[in-house]
């Protein structure tokens, strides 16, 4: 293959297209026209002799040549940007940048708190758009038009970056008045009636059942280790909400260890540690690898790399 005859845009809608899996919808993306892609796809056919995507009943598939060629595209693509970048320092203290960060509730009461005290000191103007894993795809995130998602993950793209904030356990909150609270066995938890809290990932979530245990996540997991399993009356996606129904007198809400102590000063509330053993998870930060040698972006992630560092340093001051 002659590099000369190369032209770098083919490569572009090569990218958009093994995203997209539409010639149509890779299109409207580029701003360009359908006929135009079209011939773009026409031309990275001959380009690569591989049909890159073909026809199914399930829309357009990749080729296993395309799959190969998908993440070498990106990396190239990813390097050009680095390369075509300003070479400016962000200035924080002006800027009124709106950086969109996606996290669960968790990340809301843990980390954000810290965060908007340190924004507030340090770049007063910027703007945080907070939105929820149901707003959005891990192909937004790809795109760049999410600048970072801060959550617990099974799996997430192999192109992303991540680095861990920090590992957490698991508390059980439930009420000062709730019969168990001196008596907190493994047989009292089995007993008791509980709330489950959504462990969230990317994409707008279903609907839950007691009965889905290989869905609901790491606690149910560890029960089901040990053979058994616990009474599920109510299904929430926040952790505000589970604090709340926490206070019941029949609730046991289980919850990661750093919501649970935000609940501290609660007087209706005590924190238990619970009466058998849950893996620790860990909260990762990650993004598109557009986004990589941005020079706001990068001070971004090093603010709450920073902050995540103090969150931990505290809660091992108070253990």
């Amino acid at each position: 293959m002659n590099l000369e005859r190369i032209d770098l845009n083919l490569l572009v809608y090569l990218d958009v297209l093994l995203r997209e899996r539409n010639v149509t919808r890779s299109a409207s993306v580029l701003g360009i026209t359908q006929p135009a892609m079209s011939n773009g796809l026409r031309r990275l056919r001959e380009t690569f002799d591989d049909p890159l995507l073909v026809r199914s009943s399930e829309g357009m598939m990749p080729t296993e040549r395309a799959l190969e060629l998908q993440p070498l595209i990106r990396q190239v693509l990813a390097t050009i940007e680095q390369a075509v970048e300003p070479n400016t320092e962000f200035d924080a203290a002006s800027s009124d940048r709106v950086f969109r960060i996606m996290t669960s509730d968790y990340g809301e009461s843990t980390l954000l708190p810290r965060l908007l005290e340190r924004l507030r000191d340090e770049a007063p103007e910027v703007v945080l758009d907070i939105l929820t894993p149901s707003d959005m795809s891990f192909l937004e995130v790809e795109r760049g038009q999410v600048d970072l998602v801060i959550n617990r993950f099974d799996s997430m793209p192999q192109s992303f970056h991540q680095v861990t904030l920090w590992r957490d356990s698991f508390s059980c909150l439930l009420s000062s008045e709730n019969p168990i609270v001196d008596r907190f066995s493994l047989d009292a938890y089995l007993q008791a009636n509980h709330v489950w809290v959504s462990k969230t990932g990317m994409g707008a979530g279903m609907g839950l059942t007691p009965k889905d245990t290989k869905r609901l996540g790491w606690v149910d997991e560890a029960l089901q280790r040990i053979g058994r399993q616990r009474h599920i009356t109510v299904f929430t996606r926040h952790y505000q909400s589970a604090a709340l129904l926490a206070q019941q007198k029949s609730l046991v809400v289980t919850i990661p260890t750093k919501a649970a102590v935000a609940q501290e000063g609660n007087p209706n509330l005590v924190i238990k540690e619970p009466p058998f053993e849950i893996a620790p998870f860990e909260l990762k930060m990650a993004w598109s690898p557009l986004l990589q040698h941005n020079s706001a972006h990068k001070w971004i992630r090093r603010l709450i790399v920073e902050v995540a560092k103090s969150v931990e340093e505290e809660a091992a001051g108070n253990a």
